[in-house]
């Protein structure tokens, strides 16, 4: 335990909290980390100081961009790695019985003391090839990091990216809501989500607990079998409601609620829109509107939703109006959202000017039903009333790609660069420790990301540096960049006296995420056909890259 802290605590003395999820441990990796840790030990090749960039092939949902998530679980898992003896008795289980005893006895004075992790800002936008996380350190406790850092980066930065681009199609004045906990795949899926589509640039979630993990605001109100409990108006029992100012009291307000219906129902402007409305969903609506006077929103399609729905609801809200309180809105969960949401507007508004309420007319719509971002599109060319949308499944599963494919490659061991080649020249690795940086234009928007050397000069501002395809000899582009931004930074110093950045607040995340989609160039970020973001190699890099690759590939012979 001490070792523990000792480590945890590195040079700066500030102590990381363990992973969020308790099942997030040094066992969450694949056997063959194992077996190649054993064979590194038996080897005595263990402790050789190794490289690994973390980074992802392509970009998501057939875009040109993602947000980079996970980092800080990534950091908390480090910082609290650490075998416990029931762990190595399950290891010891699991592996062949040749091995030695010295490995275990090794695993048992395992940490991270000696990992040092760079890292891209956690909520940055990111491209391919780049890496997101390098990890150096002994060659055997990298590769048992792997599995469990790829799984913690992989379905955060995938969710988190489906979030943006759900709110870049709805637009910044939309209130998005997350309400995927009850689709999402089992329990983490759902906590992670929740976080992360918050990070994405959600605005809340009906998660409870995820709201308390993670301090995000919670959103919901009721569902339909709340309307369908509800058999009359005479099941409620308790029926007045002190007016909001407590000066006075309704002693009866599913009566003010149907004395409201009858004088809409014979209004001039929406006579003849609806007959009798359903008693029941009035019931429900009276009800609900008596628990949560100042917070009342309901549900308006249990039976339909302008003959009957919207009546009962404006009723409802106006006797609240005759109470000093003022309703919330409505939600729509089935039908044509925007025929609805238009008509139900319309609705609103004719109220306000036919009995002069304030405000009535602008009454909140949210609007949910399996809801994605080519739903989203069509309302915006329809034309819609909704203000706010509910979005669960096809957010939180990711309906449109399970996966984003991250990858942890050796790059460097003993100060020796490393390639992996594969006909697939998309899957070729760029080899080395490498420094990335971010070039931006006259105009403030990123141009490229370029990769050096380790000890290639920066990047300068004003000066002409080369920028390289890293594979393509003909794709080359002088930049002059009007600012310099070094994406990696060290996150975990191990052992090391290295500055450390703060791992900051969800909340910080992100702001930086919505501020970095903003300064993206418009056609990076549209749906259909997007420009591709240029990443890119020094033309010193780019030499060594091929020298390399020449060296390594075994040269045929024909016969």
């Amino acid at each position: 335990m001490d070792q523990q802290v000792k480590a945890n605590g590195n040079c700066s003395g500030r102590v990381v909290e363990g992973p969020t999820n308790p099942m997030v441990t040094p066992l969450l990796t694949d056997l063959y980390q194992f077996t190649m840790a054993y064979a590194y030990w038996k080897a005595n090749k263990h402790q050789e100081r190794a490289v690994f960039d973390l980074y992802f092939r392509k970009n998501p949902f057939g875009g040109e961009y993602t947000v980079f998530a996970g980092l800080e679980e990534c950091i908390r898992l480090i910082a609290n790695f650490k075998f416990t003896e029931d762990e190595i008795s399950f290891i010891r289980e699991s592996l062949p019985g040749s091995c030695e005893d010295g490995f275990f006895d090794y695993l048992r004075g395992l940490d991270c003391s000696e990992v040092e992790v760079y890292s891209i800002a956690e909520g940055s936008v990111v491209f391919p090839k780049v890496p997101l996380l390098r990890i150096e350190g002994p060659i055997a406790v990298a590769q048992l990091l792997e599995t469990p850092l790829v799984n913690l980066v992989n379905y955060a930065s995938l969710v988190a990216t489906n979030a943006a681009r759900h709110r870049f199609v709805a637009g910044k004045s939309k209130m998005l809501l997350e309400f995927g906990l009850r689709r999402a795949q089992g329990p983490d899926g759902g906590i992670s989500a929740s976080k992360y589509c918050y990070l994405g640039g959600f605005d809340a979630t009906s998660n409870v607990a995820a709201g308390r993990l993670f301090g995000i605001p919670l959103r919901g109100t009721h569902s339909h079998a709340f309307v369908s409990s509800y058999m009359s108006p005479d099941e409620i029992i308790d029926k007045s409601l002190r007016s909001a100012d407590g000066s006075s009291s309704c002693e009866d307000l599913v009566s003010l609620a149907q004395t409201w219906l009858s004088k809409i129902q014979w209004s001039s402007s929406l006579r003849g829109i609806f007959g009798e409305t359903n008693q029941s969903e009035l019931a429900a609506f009276t009800s609900y509107a008596l628990a949560f006077p100042i917070s009342f929103l309901a549900l308006v399609d249990t039976y339909d939703v302008m003959r009957s729905g919207i009546p009962n609801f404006c009723a409802v809200a106006l006797a609240l109006n005759d109470l000093g309180y003022k309703a919330v809105g409505i939600r729509l969960d089935s039908g044509d959202l925007a025929y609805l949401s238009c008509e139900a507007r319309k609705f609103f508004r004719a109220i306000e000017k036919e009995f002069g309420v304030p405000g009535f007319g602008k009454m909140s719509i949210t609007a949910s039903n399996d809801l994605n971002e080519e739903t989203l599109d069509a309302l915006n060319k329809q034309g819609h009333e909704v203000d706010a949308y509910g979005i669960g499944t096809y957010l939180v599963t990711c309906y449109a790609q399970a996966a984003l494919g991250c990858v942890f490659k050796l790059v460097e061991i003993n100060n020796q660069p490393r390639i992996k080649l594969s006909e697939d020249v998309s899957k070729v690795s760029i080899p080395c420790k490498k420094r990335s940086y971010r070039l931006y234009g006259r105009e403030g928007y990123p141009l490229v990301d370029i990769m050096t050397g380790e000890n290639e000069p920066s990047p300068k501002v004003g000066e002409r540096i080369l920028c390289r395809h890293p594979f393509n000899e003909s794709k080359r582009a002088y930049v002059v960049p009007q600012q310099v931004e070094e994406l990696l930074k060290c996150y975990w110093p191990g052992s090391s006296d290295k500055p450390r950045e703060d791992l900051p607040p969800l909340k910080d995340i992100r702001d930086r995420c919505i501020k970095q989609l903003e300064i993206m160039r418009p056609d990076h970020m549209r749906r259909l056909n997007p420009t591709p973001y240029k990443v890119s190699v020094s033309a010193k890099l780019y030499d060594f890259i091929h020298f390399l690759w020449l060296n390594e590939a075994p040269v045929g012979e024909l016969q």
